[in-house]
């Protein structure tokens, strides 16, 4: 038996996973919220909750009859904890939401010119990378650190007594060198640390160790091993794509949005950086080439917001229904929209001060998203055909976005793509397939995807209008799958 620990920004869950007549078939066994919070001058992640979480699934498991498992960790990345000489943490664990690297980036760019930093790392620039994060750290409490460890290389620790990084996610700090494979240095004395304070770099499918047995006979545990799988959860998600062949991208659609494709060496030139692309590190020494848009954030934001309750299916429903005149074109991904205090007004500021319609209803609010997040997904995929030199001709759209009909029928539409969406469990299933490789059970990452092709349904979607992006009248079309 296999279990992965799937950790969001919204929530989290632990799902098994396990082959029955030649199928993989899981199940989620617990599920537990999660989200950042104001403690003390920061927006700060409860680490202890995420870990009780993972020992209260686990017991659950137990009571199951699951006496024995292999497990695997992914969470969100950039995120760190930082641990004194007696292994403790020093103190909360702070969210890449919080301000306070506003405005590094932008001084960091003043030491070293921005295409340097991206020659050095091909990681794209976002103001909450954990480099900027590290910057941020006073001289003492860089002294008292003995370990760096992100928050899934934590979740390890605590449950292994193994300090490690794994790879995929530790790349996201843009600090290392995707070539060599390690840290560069210039970059990393500008933080104030020194490698030694971080854990050594290991590769996904690594076998970290056991679970404490004081943890196993204190929780009545399963006797769990524990395997470093794509601790970043785009990297878990990418690998549960059920692509074939070389012609494919990818959309990781949920919080936010990622769309690339998978490449053997990183793309570190002018075009790469100007766009915006980024080099992750994925499974099996391959590289997740994307580019970080945003995503169902907004869509978050406006049902938390909006006066009547309305849940994710219905909101797609009623901006099915939606009829406008005119959509707003609005540029999702201008900085007002990353944490505003009201998105909904704030996205209603931006028509009225651009000379648009100003959607009002649940249904032209989520419209209004969707089709402007459909025409972002079609000019990065221009942009990873021209600077890769290939043609794409599927797009498959995994995660929790991949349930929503309007938009993926807008993304075909605009794209002219073939869309493939699902499955929407792509993260854990890419979790629990790296722990079979690992174990033997899988033979290859080829054979994995096939056997989630052959397990779970999947929706097609077809381009239904011609060139809708220049349609003045901004219509809704209808999905087809």
């Amino acid at each position: 038996m296999h279990i992965a620990v799937d950790i969001g920004a919204s929530s989290g869950r632990l799902v098994t996973g396990e082959l029955k007549d030649g199928k993989l078939v899981i199940q989620e066994i617990h599920r537990f919220a999660n989200g950042y919070q104001k403690q003390g001058a920061y927006q700060s992640w409860d680490i202890d909750h995420l870990e009780e979480q993972i020992l209260k699934g686990l017991q659950k498991a137990k009571r199951q009859g699951i006496t024995s498992c292999t497990l695997g960790i992914d969470t969100w990345a950039v995120d760190y904890v930082l641990l004194g000489e007696n292994g403790k943490r020093l103190r909360d664990v702070i969210a890449y939401r919080d301000p306070r690297t506003d405005e590094v980036m932008e001084q960091l760019w003043k030491t070293i010119p921005k295409h340097e930093i991206y020659r050095k790392t091909g990681i794209q620039f976002q103001p909450f990378n954990t480099i900027y994060q590290l910057m941020t750290e006073s001289e003492e409490l860089i002294r008292q650190t003995e370990t760096v460890l992100l928050v899934p290389d934590y979740l390890h620790y605590r449950l292994t007594g193994k300090k490690v990084m794994e790879a995929t996610n530790a790349s996201t700090m843009q600090l290392l060198d995707p070539i060599t494979r390690d840290f560069d240095d210039e970059l990393l004395a500008l933080t104030g640390f020194q490698a030694q304070q971080f854990a050594t770099l290991i590769d996904s499918g690594t076998v970290i160790g056991k679970i404490n047995s004081t943890l196993q006979e204190r929780y009545d545990l399963p006797d769990c091993t524990v395997i470093a799988v794509g601790s970043h959860d785009t990297a878990s998600a990418i690998a549960g794509v059920p692509a074939t062949g070389e012609d494919w991208a990818y959309l990781s659609s949920g919080t936010w949005s990622l769309i690339g494709t998978e490449r053997s060496e990183p793309l570190l030139d002018a075009g790469s950086l100007d766009k915006n692309f980024t080099n992750e590190w994925g499974i099996n020494q391959t590289y997740r080439y994307l580019k970080n848009i945003i995503g169902m954030w907004m869509i978050q934001e406006i049902r938390r917001l909006y006066p009547v309750d309305y849940n994710f299916g219905e909101i797609v429903e009623e901006a099915k229904q939606a009829k406008l005149k005119q959509v707003p074109t609005v540029n999702l991904n201008d900085a007002r929209f990353l944490k505003p205090d009201n998105m909904i007004e704030e996205l209603q500021d931006y028509c009225r001060e651009t000379d648009q319609y100003v959607p009002r209803t649940i249904g032209e609010l989520a419209f209004t998203v969707f089709h402007n997040l459909a025409i972002l997904y079609k000019e990065a995929l221009e942009e990873v055909e021209e600077l890769t030199g290939t043609a794409i001709q599927t797009l498959h759209v995994v995660g929790g976005g991949s349930q929503n009909q309007v938009l993926n029928q807008l993304t075909a539409d605009y794209s002219g793509l073939t869309v493939v969406a699902g499955p929407t469990e792509a993260t854990a299933l890419g979790n629990l397939i790296v722990q079979m490789i690992a174990a033997g059970e899988l033979d290859s990452l080829k054979t994995a995807r096939q056997l989630i092709r052959t397990s779970f349904p999947v929706q097609t979607f077809v381009p239904a209008v011609p060139d809708p992006v220049n349609d003045k009248r901004g219509a809704v079309h209808d999905s087809k799958s």
